[in-house]
């Protein structure tokens, strides 16, 4: 185990090294210089999360940045106001649209409906950061994809290792576990028994290694580290092991404790923050991305679940209904979590099931101009978050898929609130254009 450790510690800091070296190779999220938490009553034990920074562009350069937007998109655009003025005003004419179009939209009558409907979709997908390989901003399918070319890039030097890695991070959980158990049976049986040559020999078009080792991503990379090279012996293939041949620094018990120990590479969830108007928070369908299983499965079973209803014909108990809401929480990987403030402005963000209440204080107190203001966080049917709530999940308070908290002063008023600015100026840069 403490050759994995000391592999990743050795990456990290070639990482470390490799971001400071680039800082100045074009723009990007420095996902690894974060200042320390400060200190306050809303924030307990654990590492703040502190929003990726962004470079703020020079006038001229946002300039250049929307006219060339607008050539792309063939037609003329004004520069977006980020005056604090201009999106306070923004704000209150959004929320004076947005009651007026509430009461439009009651008027509507529901036999009117659009054959085609346009997906509108609260956020693009849920990302992660993986600040060990490189500082990018992912999806989970294209940090699979990095991660092997990353892994497959180190065989070189760190051919044992980085075998290990390769088979529980490039497989499935099932093929990587048989796949382990077979390796380290083979690796057990030569250092039990170092007297017995038929466990050197590993005849590969034997039916055990053929389905769990041969066709396993990193599992010959392994078997070569261990020692084995193929040989013919008498027209047929075999690997056969030889203590001469084991990598430098490795002898079999470390061999087997890196296999057992090694793990997946860690993705770190990013907070995906978005800043929005008024009338863009009322988007609120959320992508594929943020279900356990597939879209075709989810509308199956809410198809299913429908048709068992209709088709009841006595009123559902309390305890059924607690069984359905709890089916349909477990549908969930991720939560959506917007933050409204008094002045209209949201703040978006993107939480797992599992993230506790006080995440989500400390993800809104890095966003504040002061980070030591005195805040509370309030559903919208006006119930507050107690000490013990801040150790509760997001699944625990049923808090998912997606909800609106609103942010509150302690003995603010209402309308000196509302015409206060709370976040921090780099982020009401990115406020969404309409």
């Amino acid at each position: 185990m403490s050759k994995i450790k000391k592999f990743f510690s050795r990456k990290k800091e070639e990482a470390a090294f490799k971001l400071k070296l680039g800082g100045g190779m074009g723009q990007g999220r420095t996902l690894n210089a974060a200042p320390s938490p400060p200190n306050s009553s809303n924030s307990k034990s654990g590492n703040v999360y502190v929003p990726p920074k962004r470079q703020e562009m020079s006038s001229e350069a946002r300039q250049a940045a929307s006219a060339a937007l607008a050539r792309i998109e063939k037609r003329e655009t004004k520069d977006f106001n980020t005056s604090l003025a201009a999106i306070k005003a923004q704000a209150k004419r959004e929320l004076e649209a947005e009651q007026k179009l509430r009461t439009e939209e009651l008027s509507v009558s529901s036999g009117q409906s659009s054959t085609t409907t346009k997906r509108n979709m609260a956020c693009e997908g849920v990302f992660f950061r993986c600040p060990l390989i490189s500082e990018e901003i992912l999806s989970r399918k294209d940090w699979k994809i990095k991660i092997k070319e990353f892994l497959y890039q180190q065989l070189e030097s760190e051919r044992a290792l980085t075998a290990c890695l390769i088979i529980c991070n490039c497989n499935t959980r099932e093929k990587a576990d048989d796949c382990i158990q077979t390796l380290s049976k083979y690796l057990e049986n030569i250092y039990n028994h170092p007297e017995e040559e038929k466990y050197y020999k590993i005849r590969m078009s034997n039916k055990i290694f053929s389905e769990k080792v041969r066709y396993v991503e990193g599992a010959l990379d392994f078997l070569l580290a261990a020692g084995f090279r193929e040989i013919d012996i008498d027209g047929e293939p075999f690997l056969v092991w030889s203590k001469e041949n084991v990598e430098n620094d490795y002898d079999l018990p470390i061999l087997l404790d890196a296999l057992k120990n090694a793990e997946t590479i860690q993705l770190d969830l990013d907070r995906n923050i978005r800043v929005l108007m008024p009338s863009q928070a009322r988007s609120a369908e959320l992508p594929d991305d943020f279900y356990r299983i597939s879209p075709a499965e989810i509308k199956r079973e809410q198809q299913l679940r429908s048709e068992a209803i209709e088709n009841s014909q006595v009123l559902r108990t309390k305890a059924m209904r607690e069984r359905e809401e709890q089916r349909n929480l477990r549908l969930y990987r991720f939560a959506l979590m917007r933050v409204k403030f008094p002045n209209g402005i949201y703040i978006q963000g993107t939480f797992n099931v599992y993230d506790k209440i006080r995440d989500i204080y400390e993800f809104v107190q890095s966003c504040l101009i002061d980070e030591n203001l005195d805040f509370n966080l309030v559903t919208a049917n006006g119930v507050k978050f107690t000490d013990e709530d801040m150790e509760k999940t997001l699944y625990d308070l049923r808090l998912i898929p997606n909800i609106v908290l609103l942010f509150t002063i302690p003995g603010a008023t209402t309308s000196l609130a509302a015409d206060t600015n709370f976040l921090k100026e780099e982020l009401l840069m990115l406020v969404q254009k309409m």
